[in-house]
């Protein structure tokens, strides 16, 4: 079990990328006072947690619902992935750093909740590993990246006069790379089923 554990830690960690996250909700933030930057990073946890938390208790009656299986949704996975690997191999943002320029809060912490933390990609992801290893290691693997991940966005000021900008895009570029592996794996037990 624990090394399940650990494979899926690294999975959404790799998915979820907290550091992107970071460094989307940095420039997103950065017309907000510390105490608001704060709140808005636990709403957009809470958010992607009420999203990952949904999907993990109800994704396969999902697939029912939209008429599609899970192989099918293991190559759309595996695409999406493979576009969001390459995005930040190449160190190119996610989403636009600007739309967040005049907008609350709320409107940010939705942003980084989903699609950022939790997009197609997360959702994907949480509906196989519930299928291959169970929702238990899953759901505790999800929780463990999410608390990460909200430390790391709570103490956005903080980390930013710290670590600097350079280490975390290094560190995201490692990840696209992972992020890729990930998706030639996915999109392989797909065609293989």
């Amino acid at each position: 079990m624990f090394d399940h554990l650990a494979q899926l830690i690294v999975l959404f960690f790799v998915i979820f990328d907290p550091l992107m996250s970071f460094a989307v909700f940095s420039a997103l933030t950065v017309h907000l006072t510390k105490r608001e930057r704060r709140r808005t990073a636990i709403l957009g946890i809470v958010v992607a947690a009420f999203v990952s938390y949904a999907v993990l208790l109800f994704g396969e009656r999902l697939l029912v619902l939209f008429n599609t299986n899970l192989n099918d949704l293991k190559i759309a996975g595996g695409v999406i992935l493979g576009l969001l690997g390459i995005k930040m191999t190449l160190g190119q943002p996610i989403t636009e750093g600007g739309e967040g320029n005049g907008k609350s809060g709320r409107a940010i912490a939705a942003i980084i909740g989903s699609p950022l933390l939790t997009g197609p990609a997360a959702i994907t992801a949480i509906i196989i590993t519930v299928h291959d290893y169970g929702r238990p290691v899953t759901a505790l693997s999800v929780g463990i990246v999410l608390v990460f991940t909200g430390l790391l966005l709570a103490q956005a000021t903080l980390v930013n006069r710290v670590v600097g900008k350079t280490p975390i895009q290094v560190i995201s570029t490692i990840l696209g790379l992972i992020t890729v592996s990930w998706a030639v794996t996915f999109i392989r037990q797909g065609l293989a089923a």
